[in-house]
């Protein structure tokens, strides 16, 4: 690429050297992964993500006030989601664009991301989607690839802007249930619970269906709250947790 806009933005070219070539004969880049980066300031998740010995990168960044910084061409693998699986397919860098958007992330003071930074992310994102076939059901968080290691972007990302601009998929109208119901926690187990992996699953989630409501399946419902439930992260599958999965699993089968 050697465009110096982005759908009229300036880009800032910012070479890494964590990066190498997608392997012979993989599929075409199909899917997009939103982080955050996690770091006290913009400049120290420049500085990581440019330096040979962290081993990571991605392809882009977005500072809080709408800054582009390219790091990675989008024809090479960048090194950002690490291990990872979604909808059956393991080492997602393979097939995807990784963007790192600048937040200090849970550790340092999470927040929400900015007007300025969303609006320069759904610029980018119009222009990739037009030259990469991103399937909708393939907009994901990094929390959704690696649910037991990642919690970015986290609850406070606006999922529904990114699908009401055709990006991703969100479901439209789902109620909150009144009452809180039984809820389906870690430790339970049965055919309820393998239901449940069932559909999360089906969605894409790299998960065992065993019936065991583990700590592998807490962490991916905690994915799954983070991306479409923000408002009740816990890990337990309560009616309003399990009223978006009914509505997800609804969508993504309807793209099969």
């Amino acid at each position: 690429m050697t465009e110096a806009t982005v759908a009229g933005r300036a880009v800032i070219d910012l070479p890494s050297p964590n990066w190498d070539d997608r392997p012979a004969g993989a599929a075409p880049v199909d899917t997009l992964v939103l982080h955050y980066t996690g770091m006290v300031s913009a400049e120290a998740a420049l500085e990581r993500l440019t330096d040979r010995s962290a081993k990571v990168s991605a392809h882009w960044c977005i500072g809080e006030d709408g800054t582009l910084w390219r790091l990675v061409p989008e024809e090479q693998r960048a090194w950002h989601a690490g291990l990872s699986k979604w909808r059956g397919r393991r080492s997602v860098n393979n097939f995807s664009i990784g963007i790192e958007l600048v937040n200090p992330g849970h550790e340092h003071g999470y927040r929400p991301f900015p007007p300025a930074q969303m609006d320069a992310l759904l610029d980018l994102l119009r222009v990739i989607v037009a030259r990469h076939p991103i399937d909708p059901r393939n907009v994901v968080a990094h929390s959704d690839i690696a649910p037991t290691r990642r919690q970015d972007p986290g609850e406070l990302f606006d999922w529904a802007r990114l699908a009401k601009a055709g990006i991703g998929l969100w479901p439209q109208g789902v109620a909150e249930p009144v009452g809180e119901g039984q809820a389906l926690r870690h430790g339970d187990c049965g055919s309820p619970v393998r239901r449940q992996q069932d559909r999360l699953r089906a969605v894409g989630y790299g998960l065992a269906v065993d019936g065991d409501f583990g700590a592998a399946t807490a962490a991916v419902v905690r994915a799954f709250q983070r991306h479409f439930r923000q408002a009740r992260v816990d890990g337990a599958i309560d009616a309003g947790t399990d009223a978006m999965l009914h509505e997800v699993h609804a969508l993504t089968a309807g793209r099969r």
